[in-house]
């Protein structure tokens, strides 16, 4: 199993920044990719990011592309979102995930086998 802490939420204001991590531990030789999905109050979880473990390929939702960056740093088997210009619309729970399927897009809950607890991210107008 894969154990996957996220940390990095709180509260900002229209247009700020906030830097999301999740650590994972455990068997973290068996996934081949982490992403960033999020859910809103009264709506369904949604993808945001994701990035590939050996190569660093990355994949964003229309909503987040040239806000958002994703990175990751294998040696801490860590991955960050870097988010800025947040928007209202960006609050959300945001949750972490591994995933080991191939082939896969990265963007469906389905190609994901852990999740994160989440952390919840705020943003005022």
């Amino acid at each position: 199993q894969v154990q996957l802490v996220e940390s990095g939420g709180g509260l900002v204001q229209a247009g700020g920044s906030l830097r999301l991590s999740c650590a994972a531990s455990g068997r973290t030789f068996s996934y081949y990719y982490m992403g960033w999905f999020r859910q809103a109050p009264g709506k369904e979880r949604e993808f945001v990011s994701t990035i590939t473990k050996s190569t660093g390929v990355t994949y964003y939702a229309d909503s987040v592309k040239g806000r958002f960056t994703i990175s990751r740093d294998n040696a801490k088997s860590t991955v960050y979102l870097q988010m800025n210009s947040l928007e209202p619309e960006d609050t959300a729970l945001y949750y972490c995930a591994t995933g080991s399927r191939v082939p896969a897009t990265m963007k469906r809950e389905s190609d994901y086998d852990y999740w994160g607890q989440g952390t919840q991210v705020t943003v005022t107008s």
